[in-house]
C-alpha cells in the first residue's frame, strides 16, 4: 500500500490526525467531549513533540488522532505515524496547528519506508489522504530518497560496480539516455588512471559510468557521484568497526543518480551529464601501495600518502572530465570524510563551493525543503597539509586537521578557475532509528540539490 493516496470521493472519510503543541493544547481539548478529555488526562497526553493520543468516539471507535508536534520540524511531525497508528486511512486535520502541510505528508511518507529485500515487511504502514496536485509533487522525491535508502542498504555482494553500472543504464532506458562505460583496462585506455588504480585489486573490475540526457542548446549540469561499493581501506586496512558499514560508500553515486533521475522526470531544461566511478577498494597483490605516485586525468602526480582516501581519487578524474565538457554547472555527492561527521554529526552534509552566490543559494533551498546543508570553508592555506616531497602533492597528509576541507581542497584542484562547483560530503546513513528515518541508508542533501537545479532551471 502506497504511503501516499489521493482523495476520492467514494472512498470512506479518513481518520483526522490533529497536531497539536503544548500551547494549542487548550483549544485543542475544547473540540473534544467531556469523555474524550478525561481519556487524555488518563493517558497522561501533553502534546510534547512525539506524544500520541488515539482518541475514542462513543462507540469505541477511533475517532482521531492527536500527535504532538514540534512546528519548526514538520518533516517529522507526522513521521512516526504510519508504521504506529491502526491500519486504515488517515488525513492531516484542518484543525491542526500551522505545519508545512507537504513537508508533513513528505514525512509521512519516509516514516512509512520498509527495507524488505531480505526480509518481510513488520506491518503494512497506513496511508496519508492528501490532493492529487500534493501527491503528484511528492511522489518523485519520495521515490528518489526510497532509491537512495535501498541502494545503500544492499550488501556489497548484490550492489558491486557492475551492478551500480546496471542502475544506471536503467535509469537511461526509462528516460531515453544515452550510457556510456569503461571497465577495467578501459580506464586505463582513456585516461582515467586513478580510477583504474584504485579499484585494480578487486575481482570486479572499476568502471565509469556516463550518462548524457537533453537537449544542446540547454545549459550543462554535470552530477558525480562517488561509487565506491565497498572499502577496506586498501592496504592501510580499516579496522573492523571502521570497515563494518563500508558497502555505504557508493553513497554519494545513489545521490547522483537518484538527483539526476529527478531531472529528467522533472524534464528541466539542462543538458544532463551523470558520471560515477564504480569500484570496490579491495588489498591483492596488485593493490595500489602507500608512496605511490599517480599521474591522474588533468596531468597532476599525486603521492598516495594513504590508501584509504581512496574516493577524492576516483572524483578528481571524474571531475577533470567533467570540467573538459565546460558546463555551467559541477554538483558532486560523496562520502568522503569522517571529519565531516565529526564536525556536523550525521544528519548535516558538509557543503563546499567555489561560489559564494550558488552557496547561499543552496543553502536557503536546503532550509526552505527541510533538508538542510551546512557549509564549510575552502580555507586554501590548508593545502599545505597536502604537500608532498616528490609529487605535486598528496591525497592525505600526516596531520588529521581539518580532513573535510583538505579533501575538498584537493578536488577543488580539478575544478577549472570560474567554473561554479558544489562539494556535498554526507553521511547517507542513519546510526538509530529515529521518526521518519530509520535505521540504513539516507538521503541528506538530494532534496536540497533538486530543489536548487529546479529554481535555477525550472
Amino acid at each position: 500500500m502506497p504511503a501516499l493516496i489521493a482523495q476520492r470521493s467514494n472512498r470512506r472519510a479518513p481518520t483526522p490526525v490533529e497536531a497539536t503543541d503544548p500551547v494549542h493544547l487548550a483549544t485543542t481539548r475544547k473540540r473534544l467531549n467531556a469523555a474524550q478529555r478525561s481519556w487524555l488526562d488518563e493517558n497522561g497526553f501533553d502534546a510534547k513533540p512525539g506524544s500520541v493520543c488515539l482518541v475514542p468516539d462513543t462507540n469505541g471507535k477511533l475517532a482521531r488522532v492527536l500527535v504532538g508536534v514540534e512546528r519548526q520540524d514538520p518533516l517529522a511531525a507526522l513521521a512516526a505515524l504510519p508504521l504506529m497508528l491502526p491500519t486504515g486511512e488517515y488525513s492531516l486535520a484542518a484543525e491542526s496547528v500551522p505545519l508545512d502541510a507537504e513537508l508533513a505528508a513528505l514525512g509521512w511518507a519516509l516514516g512509512a519506508y520498509q527495507f524488505t529485500r531480505y526480509r518481510n515487511a513488520k506491518r503494512p504502514g497506513s496511508p496519508l489522504v492528501v490532493s492529487a496536485e500534493t501527491l503528484a509533487a511528492l511522489t518523485p522525491q519520495i521515490e528518489a530518497t526510497y532509491f537512495v535508502r535501498d541502494l545503500v542498504n544492499l550488501p556489497t555482494e548484490d550492489l558491486g560496480p557492475k551492478q551500480l553500472a546496471d542502475q544506471i543504464k536503467a535509469l537511461g532506458k526509462t528516460y531515453k539516455a544515452k550510457v556510456r562505460e569503461w571497465v577495467g583496462d578501459e580506464l586505463l585506455e582513456d585516461n582515467f588512471p586513478t580510477i583504474h588504480a584504485v579499484g585494480r585489486a578487486s575481482h570486479r573490475p572499476p568502471r565509469l559510468v556516463e550518462l548524457s540526457w537533453g537537449k544542446a542548446s540547454d545549459p550543462k549540469v554535470v552530477l558525480v557521484g562517488k561509487g565506491v561499493c565497498f572499502d577496506t581501506g586498501g592496504l592501510d586496512l580499516k579496522s573492523s568497526d571502521g570497515m563494518r558499514w563500508m558497502k555505504k560508500d557508493m553513497g554519494g553515486a545513489s545521490h547522483a543518480i537518484a538527483l539526476a533521475g529527478l531531472v529528467m522526470e522533472a524534464k528541466l531544461p539542462v543538458r544532463l551529464t551523470l558520471l560515477v566511478p564504480a569500484v570496490e577498494n579491495a588489498v591483492a597483490g596488485n593493490a595500489m601501495r602507500p608512496g605511490d605516485v599517480v599521474v591522474t586525468r588533468a596531468g597532476h602526480s599525486v603521492e598516495i600518502d594513504n590508501t584509504d582516501a581512496e574516493g577524492r581519487l576516483i572524483l578528481c578524474d571524474a571531475l577533470a572530465y567533467a570540467a573538459e565538457q565546460k558546463p555551467e554547472l559541477i554538483i558532486d555527492f560523496a562520502t568522503l570524510t569522517g571529519a565531516a561527521r565529526v564536525a556536523l554529526g550525521p544528519d548535516l552534509p558538509a557543503l563546499f563551493a567555489n561560489d559564494d552566490a550558488l552557496a547561499e543559494a543552496a543553502l536557503a533551498c536546503g532550509n526552505a525543503v527541510a533538508d538542510p546543508l551546512w557549509r564549510l570553508p575552502l580555507w586554501r592555506p590548508y593545502r599545505k597539509l597536502l604537500e608532498s616531497y616528490l609529487a605535486d602533492f598528496a591525497n592525505a597528509g600526516a596531520s588529521r586537521h581539518a580532513g573535510a576541507i583538505t579533501a575538498a581542497l584537493f578536488m577543488e584542484r580539478f575544478i577549472p578557475e570560474g567554473m561554479p562547483w558544489l562539494h556535498l560530503d554526507t553521511y547517507a546513513w542513519n546510526d538509530a532509528d529515529r521518526p521518519g528515518r530509520p535505521r540504513g541508508g539516507e538521503a541528506m542533501g538530494l532534496r536540497a540539490m533538486y530543489a536548487l537545479l529546479s529554481k535555477r532551471y525550472g
